[in-house]
């Protein structure tokens, strides 16, 4: 008789498969894995996996859209809070938070030598949705600017998540906080809102000051 699972008696089965395919990934090539794999990682019969899923891409665009969703918001640009202190304070947290280290390194095997190209694609497509959602846009009325921004910046952590690996254990929230990438990251995102870019620009380009820098 299979071991019981430490979360079985308390996770609902749609959650253990979904965890079960990330345990999968780990050590195992995503085209590789079965179903008969999964549920009895899940310990769920058959009949509730299709009962959730029809099959093992569903059940992966369901995990990876899940774990897009925990993307902590970037309250900051629409609170009034200064940029350059809440990107830094969003940076720490990201960093610092075990369970949002453990999101980040789930999505970083989507990328890495168990992924493929179809995890990827949806990546891309559950990280662009939530950075539309979270920034308050809608694909139909965004602009031009918008979207190409939101590409941009979907590109880029797609880029960091398939380096991942490299630098899991390297970086620091030090790295993400010096002024030319606060600048960069707090200007990308304040263009998203359409109207408090341009102050910030003014002061850093006009003004030769980073607002919330310490002098």
């Amino acid at each position: 008789m299979p071991r019981p699972r430490h979360d079985s008696e308390v996770l609902p089965a749609k959650q253990r498969l979904e965890n079960s395919f990330w345990s999968l990934l780990q050590d195992e090539d995503f085209t590789k894995i079965t179903v008969t794999e999964v549920v009895r990682d899940a310990q769920v019969n058959r009949n509730s996996f299709y009962y959730h899923f029809s099959g093992l891409p569903e059940l992966a665009d369901s995990a990876i859209m899940h774990e897009v969703e925990r993307t902590p918001d970037l309250g900051w640009t629409h609170d009034g809070t200064d940029p350059i202190m809440g990107w830094r304070h969003y940076v720490t947290y990201v960093l610092a938070d075990p369970e949002q280290r453990q999101r980040i390194e789930r999505l970083s095997m989507l990328t890495g030598q168990h992924g493929c190209t179809d995890l990827t694609d949806s990546l891309h497509d559950f990280m662009l949705l939530n950075l539309m959602s979270l920034a308050d846009l809608d694909m139909q009325t965004a602009t031009t600017k918008q979207r190409l921004i939101v590409d941009f910046l979907v590109s880029g952590m797609i880029g960091i998540l398939r380096n991942w690996p490299q630098l899991a254990d390297t970086l620091t929230p030090q790295d993400l906080m010096d002024d030319d990438m606060a600048i960069l990251m707090v200007g990308l995102n304040l263009s998203l809102t359409n109207d408090t870019a341009m102050p910030y620009w003014d002061t850093v380009f006009t003004m030769g000051e980073v607002p919330g820098r310490s002098r």
